[in-house]
Order: structure tokens, then sequence, then C-alpha cells
């Protein structure tokens, strides 16, 4: 999708803003507490977002941006930069990933400001996140053992092999993601049995640590080569960080096993059916599991690549069908879906090249593969799994 991810619409008309405006008002409301919420935007989001927080105006919430450097691509060939001036196009330039965090807020005055609010701890998570909310229990953990920075991780899945992991070395933690593994252990990486967590991007941090830390310019975060290819074929590097990478700089610092509720990102159009449908209701911008729903895990929903525009899911969906009795839904090909459809336990739609499936209106597929043939005389056949 091209603008500011946050204001995709996500669940019931609200967009990912919409749903955290609501989280943290509620956390003031109940609390009786003034908690900021702090956006950091980039060169390419900065604009939108400033346009988009003012129908927010009349919140009792006081929303803050600052926006994250800009860092100039390199092409891959000569590693000389792209751009020619600050002035050249957009593209040739990137945000070089919310490890930039720390030195954004520390450049933009944001830092100093809280600090001087009286602000103690910092909640991080990604936007597009809506498990990370405040939870108080773990904000009065962090009290209670004087920790300067934790990350909370939750239990990986084979759904979660490239997910970044906690190892310790020298005697300190330290954040390891799948690009700085050697090819030849990606597949220990991704083994759930080696390493049982990843992180979920959802970070503590004592104020007061952080500033000590950036005022001695001790904020060194391991660099991620990024490879990349522009919309005219050419192979280009970004250099970019990681936010949970400064764990290592911490002296009282470790990660905390939350439950897996805590972790519910929309990286993709397969995630967006799942944050979408009956399988969560919301409460104060929260999303809640449906009582209705007897599994605790959340069903597998694999989407093929006619899918994965956000302007194709929206047109292939009519609407989104029901699926709190879901296990596994995977759909691969031109598939389209009616109105009122159900789905429950495993269900595959497969359409093959050059071949279209319609689930029609208030259909129900249940433990079904339903397949679009292409040999002569044979139209579409629905067999039980």
């Amino acid at each position: 999708m091209t603008g500011t991810k946050s204001a995709l619409e996500v669940k019931e008309d609200m967009t990912f803003l919409d749903l955290i405006v609501r989280q943290v008002v509620h956390l003031n409301t109940t609390n009786h507490v003034d908690v900021p919420l702090i956006l950091m935007t980039s060169f390419r989001t900065h604009d939108d977002t400033l346009r988009i927080i003012k129908q927010y105006a009349n919140q009792s919430l006081r929303i803050t941006t600052f926006c994250q450097s800009r860092y100039p691509r390199i092409y891959k060939q000569s590693f000389m930069p792209c751009p020619k001036s600050p002035d050249d196009d957009k593209d040739k330039w990137y945000p070089p990933g919310h490890g930039d965090l720390y030195k954004a807020m520390v450049n933009s005055g944001l830092l100093d400001q809280l600090l001087a609010e009286g602000k103690e701890y910092l909640f991080v998570s990604n936007s597009d996140n809506l498990g990370a909310v405040v939870d108080e229990k773990i904000l009065q953990y962090m009290v209670d053992s004087n920790t300067d920075f934790l990350m909370e991780v939750t239990n990986k899945t084979r759904a979660d092999v490239k997910g970044g992991t906690l190892v310790e070395y020298d005697g300190h933690l330290q954040l390891l993601e799948i690009a700085q593994v050697p090819s030849d252990h990606v597949d220990d990486f991704k083994s759930v049995r080696k390493f049982k967590i990843f992180n979920t991007n959802n970070l503590w941090i004592n104020l007061k640590a952080l500033k000590q830390i950036m005022d001695k310019e001790e904020m060194e975060l391991d660099i991620i080569v990024n490879p990349k290819t522009t919309e005219d074929g050419v192979s280009v590097i970004q250099l970019e960080t990681a936010a949970g990478a400064a764990i290592k700089h911490f002296q009282n610092a470790h990660g905390i096993n939350v439950p897996r509720s805590r972790f519910l990102p929309v990286k993709s159009t397969s995630d967006l059916l799942l944050i979408k449908s009956d399988v969560f209701t919301i409460e104060h911008g929260q999303l809640i599991v449906n009582p209705k729903r007897m599994f605790t895990t959340a069903p597998v929903i694999k989407l093929g690549e006619h899918f994965r525009k956000i302007a194709d899911f929206q047109q292939r969906f009519a609407q989104i069908p029901k699926i709190t009795d879901l296990d596994h839904l995977t759909v691969a090909g031109d598939v389209y879906f009616g109105r009122n459809v159900t789905l429950r336990g495993t269900v595959i739609v497969v359409a093959n090249e050059g071949q279209r499936i319609d689930v029609p209106d208030g259909c129900t597929l249940e433990n079904k593969l339903r397949l679009r043939k292409s040999e002569p005389g044979l139209s579409c056949e629905i067999l039980d799994i």
C-alpha cells in the first residue's frame, strides 16, 4: 500500500490509529492520568500523519509527532549514494528502520521534553500490532524489578521463523535478526526447538537510563544490510537498525515472555483478514478474542498472490467471511468470495491458472477442498478433507 499504514481501515470502519487513540484515551480516563500518544513518522508519512491526527483534536489526549532520519540509498554495484543532493527524489532516500528511534528522540528534543515533564517510562510498539496495549502489570513488574529495558517476547511457531530472537553474548542480552545470520546457519535460526522465542517489538524503556546512554554517545546498534530493487530495476542497499538491538546497552535489561495475544501484527492481507473477521471483537480499541471461538489460538490464514495488494483483497471479498470456527484457510489463484460466507475447520480453495472460482453468497465450507480443474468438462469440485 501507499501512504500512512496507520490510516488503513482494519476493523468496524476504524483505522489502526483510531483503535490506538481509543486505547490510550481509555487508559487515561480509567487511571486519571495523562499518558501522551507519541507517533514516530518518516519523511514519507509525516505530512499525512499531521493531517490525519487533526480529527482527534476534540479527544482528551495529547498526540505528539516527531520525524525520524532519512538516509541515502546506496547503489549495490558502486557503493555510491543514489541522491546527488538533499533535494533529490524521495525514492532515492529511505527511513533507516525503527532503530533510529533513539537518535530521533534526542535530535527532536523529545527525550528531554519527556524527562522535563516527569515521565519515567516509555512503551514502544509498532502501530500495526493491535495486541500491543499498555499492560499495567508489566509496567509494575518493570518498576519493582528496577529494570531499565524490557523486551516482550513470545513463543515461536512455524509461522514466526523469521522473527528476531534474544541471545546472550559476552554477558549481555542481544537481539539477533535473521539478516545477521550466516546463510549456512539460517535453518538453525528458524528452528523452533533451538530458538523458542522471538521479539514482538513491544519495548519498555527507562527514560533516565536512555538519557545516560545517549549523553555518553554509546548507542551503537548493529547494522542490518537490507538489499532492495527500485521500481526501475536498480539494485540498491539500505543500512538499517532495529530498536530492540538497544537491549545490549542497558545494565538491567531482559526479556519477558508474554501471551500471543500481545502480538497481532498486520504485515499481509492474510493478517488483515484475521483482524477484520469475527474471530476478534473490540473493547476500548483493544482486540478481544470472540467468546464464541472454542480455540485459544488464532486460525492460520494463507492468501495467495492474487490477494497481496489491498485493492485486490477488497475486491475479492464482497464481505469478510465468518471464521469463528476456522482452523486453517489456504486460498490460491483467481478466487472471489460472496456475502455471508462461513468457513469452518480446514478449508483449501485452489483455482488453477486461467480458471476462476466464485464462492457464492451464503455458502458454508467446512473441512473442504474446493478445486477448479483445467481439464475439459470438469467444473469446480468440492471434496471432503
